[in-house]
């Protein structure tokens, strides 16, 4: 392990030690750089924006396809990465073990683990098989020395089972289990968000920002990290789509004119790009 990913892993870990922090998610080495020249002090993948830059819907990539990109864009950012690592490609907890090994040598500095099965009929793995692909993801983590951050996700909110005491049950097991960091995606309430915080305190809580919170209200009601998921994949993908539906259908180049400054983003890339060589 090099000194520099050594560096970003422990300055990952200082983040999440007070305060509150946004770590949004670029989709590929451009927008991971970009979002690092506007300041933010660490970022996370998206399983979602990723998919969709390689034409696959989300939870549509294999293990390989996630394990590159997440070195690309550890390699390619000069601060921390966390991966969304959805649920570890792996049903068994052995298989959640092999995998998260693979993924803390691409570079990472973090990476999540979620419960959701993707199979509608039973959309959350069975409570005590959650518990251990927790505990096999920390035994794994804690293999490698490496101090790569585990956060432990618990997706009832956004896999149809949208129940309190169920979450918090789940995100308490997991913090037991070693989670560094929980996580329920799709809570939205002031109430449920800080129920959630409050059940799993001192351990810190990610939260997904989106439109009714700021940043500021978010911290008061003691969210440590905020994460926006694929909403700035989606965003730039409906100016592209409306853009590009304007010329097919209409003939018209009017979107066009929303475009980002060609001169700027040059401008910003050749900056970057003399920094690092």
């Amino acid at each position: 392990m090099t000194h520099l990913v050594a560096d970003k892993r422990a300055a990952f870990r200082r983040l999440h030690e007070s305060g509150c922090f946004v770590i949004p998610n670029p989709w590929d080495i451009g927008s991971a750089r970009y979002l690092q020249h506007l300041g933010f002090k660490a970022l996370a993948t998206t399983s979602a924006g990723f998919a969709w830059s390689i034409a696959r819907p989300d939870n549509g990539v294999t293990r390989d396809d996630v394990l590159a990109h997440l070195k690309a864009i550890a390699s390619a950012a000069d601060i921390p990465v966390n991966a969304d690592f959805e649920g570890g490609y792996a049903d068994d907890a052995e298989g959640v073990a092999r995998n998260v090994a693979l993924a803390v040598a691409t570079g990472i500095s973090g990476l999540s683990i979620e419960d959701s099965t993707h199979n509608a009929d039973a959309p959350l793995y069975d409570f005590a098989l959650a518990v251990e692909r927790i505990k096999a993801a920390r035994r794994a983590i804690d293999a490698t020395a490496s101090g790569v951050l585990l956060t432990g996700r618990s997706e009832g909110f956004i896999a149809g089972r949208p129940d309190l005491k169920e979450t918090i049950k789940r995100l308490v097991a997991y913090a037991d289990a070693g989670a560094d960091c929980l996580f329920a995606p799709g809570i939205r309430t002031k109430e449920d968000i800080t129920a959630v915080v409050r059940a799993v305190a001192p351990k810190p809580v990610n939260l997904i920002g989106g439109p009714g919170f700021t940043v500021a209200e978010l911290a008061d009601l003691g969210v440590r990290r905020i994460s926006v998921g694929g909403a700035s994949a989606r965003s730039a993908w409906g100016d592209f789509m409306r853009t590009a539906k304007e010329l097919a259908e209409q003939g018209t180049f009017g979107g066009f004119a929303r475009g980002a400054s060609g001169a700027e983003l040059n401008g910003i890339f050749k900056k970057d790009w003399a920094e690092r060589h």
